[in-house]
């Protein structure tokens, strides 16, 4: 028969037992220092001291703090302040369960010694006498280091591996960890959420949606992102969404000061467009006039009203058997307030305008060598702005080197605060910049690319408009016309602001002087 390890119970010792269990994450709870192994050898320890175990109360929490953080502990001092006539003996696995806590393991002795409960340890022998106080004392004191000497070099570990940039804490929403050979962990993105999350941030840059009320309405609206109980969004979220640099991709800490390191993750969107989002919310928060079309009226957003040139609104009226939709003027003070205009006129005058606008092939070829010469000189451009922005990220690394040099010679907090400002608002523009390096456009396939899709328009924007697709329709009103189309409820449809690549071509067609010669179509 296997012979017990500990030594055999007093007579007089306390026969109900309490047993305390902890482990500081979910991890050890999993491996072989686990919640079940420290209660088997306190279970053991119990039954060798001739102890009868009452109740097991687990925790899995972090060593440090306050005790009565812990539900396991807050469970196991109510359960004695419930029978306080009965003597129990609260058994530890280890001093190391009991606090790690100079003043917070004094303060449990005497929550112990006040319910009357007596404690044991498996591997420290509690002494009430002056010198096993002082050797209690000190033990408690070195749990205390240790824990103190573990978080620092965690987060030491945890500092230098965000500036190598990569991200250590819980993956915000979009992004998932993935083991990457050679990486680690790495934030990887995590659909669907990870087009959620894109698609808001770039609706809210251009003005899709105007508020953070409708970011949050648009969330709501997608099964699969995370949502509170009732289904809400909480208006937190949104705003940690569209100010987290992390979907930008770059590494931000005000706990370990680090300012705009360029993230080994992929980012979710331009750092351009993180910028127009943090515009918006420094303004207003609301967006410009939307600038967009329908799926239901390709007008909306660019048909005006004759009598006072303001932006037509669009709608679906009930009549009698169905819906019918119409354009309608909304400014109060105007004589075609509130007066409707069916969808099919204003619609149909527009497109018999789109179908005009179709130049001769001849002069497509014109158009070709004009998009040439055009596309060179933006490369040329492009070039000049390069060098531009190399010069402006050298001048501003000087101007951080001084701003650092300046905080070290300073102790006032004030001033120093206000340095760490400029440096990070100097760290965020050198960001921007070097984005922007990495956006030149190439000659060969850039231009191919774009010269397809623009001559498309330009040879048959009619054919173009007539796909229906919301986008091409869009690139044909900005290709096609300077202004709004301008219709009025009786005398119909005025004449449209032809865009200059249509109205050069239509010039040219009717027999303007081109180098010297006239040429006519």
């Amino acid at each position: 028969m296997r012979q017990n390890r500990y030594t055999k119970p007093d007579t007089d010792a306390p026969r109900q037992a309490l047993i305390y269990c902890r482990v500081s994450s979910r991890a050890q709870e999993a491996d072989g220092h686990g919640l079940q192994s420290q209660e088997t050898r306190c279970r053991e320890f119990a039954a060798s001291q001739g102890h009868e175990v009452a109740a097991v109360f687990p925790d899995t929490i972090t060593g440090g703090g306050d005790f009565m953080k812990r539900p396991g502990m807050v469970a196991l001092l109510s359960f004695l302040d419930a029978q306080p006539d009965t003597q129990f003996v609260v058994i530890f696995d280890d001093l190391k369960r009991f606090a790690r806590d100079t003043r917070f393991h004094l303060d449990l002795r005497e929550a112990f010694r006040v319910r009357g409960a007596t404690i044991e340890c498996l591997n420290f022998k509690f002494d009430e006498t002056p010198e096993g106080e002082f050797i209690e004392t000190i033990m408690a004191a070195q749990g205390a280091l240790e824990r103190k000497q573990n978080g620092r070099q965690v987060a030491q570990k945890m500092k230098a591996r965000m500036q190598l940039g990569y991200w250590v804490h819980n993956a915000p929403v979009g992004f998932r960890y993935k083991t990457v050979k050679g990486h680690g962990k790495l934030l990887h993105p995590d659909e669907p959420d990870a087009s959620a999350v894109r698609e808001a941030i770039e609706g809210f840059a251009i003005g899709r949606f105007r508020t953070q009320a409708e970011v949050k309405r648009f969330l709501e609206s997608k099964p699969d992102y995370p949502h509170i109980k009732d289904g809400k969004v909480r208006d937190k979220r949104v705003t940690d969404l569209l100010t987290n640099p992390l979907y930008a991709g770059y590494v931000c800490s005000e706990v370990y000061e680090l300012n705009w390191l360029k993230g080994q993750h992929e980012p979710l969107v331009s750092m351009a467009t993180f910028e127009k989002v943090q515009a918006r919310l420094n303004d207003t928060g609301y967006a410009p006039a939307r600038a967009d079309i329908g799926e239901d009226f390709a007008l909306r957003g660019f048909a005006t009203c004759g009598d006072c040139g303001a932006k037509l609104r669009s709608s679906w009226s009930k009549g009698k058997t169905k819906y019918y939709p119409y354009y309608l003027c909304h400014t109060k003070d105007c004589e075609s307030y509130g007066k409707s205009i069916s969808r099919a006129k204003i619609e149909g005058a527009f497109e018999e305008v789109v179908k005009s606008l179709q130049p001769s092939p001849t002069y497509m070829i014109l158009a070709k060598k004009m998009f040439k010469r055009a596309w060179e000189g933006r490369i040329e451009h492009t070039k000049d702005a390069a060098r531009s922005a190399k010069r402006q990220i050298t001048e501003t690394d000087t101007k951080i080197e001084a701003l650092l040099s300046r905080i070290m010679r300073t102790n006032d907090d004030s001033i120093i605060g206000a340095y760490e400002k400029r440096i990070a608002k100097l760290e965020r523009s050198k960001v921007l910049m070097a984005e922007n390096l990495t956006k030149t456009p190439k000659k060969s396939n850039s231009y191919e690319a774009f010269l397809e899709l623009a001559l498309t328009v330009l040879s048959n924007p009619w054919k173009i408009w007539e796909s229906g697709d919301r986008n091409l329709r869009r690139i044909v009103l900005r290709l096609g016309f300077s202004g709004g189309f301008s219709y009025h409820r009786i005398n119909g449809p005025r004449t449209p602001e032809i865009a200059l690549p249509f109205k050069a071509l239509g010039m040219i067609s009717r027999g303007v002087k081109v180098n010297g010669a006239v040429r006519e179509d």
